[in-house]
């Protein structure tokens, strides 16, 4: 983190025409570099990402609870935190007959 030479403000980076330039939040003073940020962008990949679909083999299953729609006794669960971190999280089922999903508060 830099600031201002001027007013002590911090220097936040702005693109300006393809150049990146750090600007102060308070009384504006550019500086064109010379600072040693360097900045740079992490892009998080959407291979690591699966859906349910494809987690489906890695999924536990159960027979404590049958599908609403046809009545099958084997799901697959999933547990989501959904609400506030002191709050119980959520089970989630879907059924390996139907592939109906519901969900069951604690």
């Amino acid at each position: 983190m830099e600031f201002c030479k001027k007013c002590g403000g911090i220097l936040i980076p702005k693109k300006v025409g393809g150049k990146t330039v750090f600007v102060c939040r308070n009384c504006g003073k550019k500086s064109d570099g010379g600072i040693g940020i360097i900045i740079s962008e992490k892009v998080k990949s959407e291979d690591n990402i699966k859906t349910i679909e494809q987690r489906k083999e890695e999924l536990p299953t159960t027979t404590e609870s049958a599908c609403p729609k046809c009545g099958n006794r084997e799901a697959f669960w999933w547990m989501q935190q959904t609400r506030s971190i002191d709050e119980p999280p959520t089970r989630f089922y879907k059924c390996t007959k139907c592939g109906y999903t519901w969900r069951e508060y604690s």
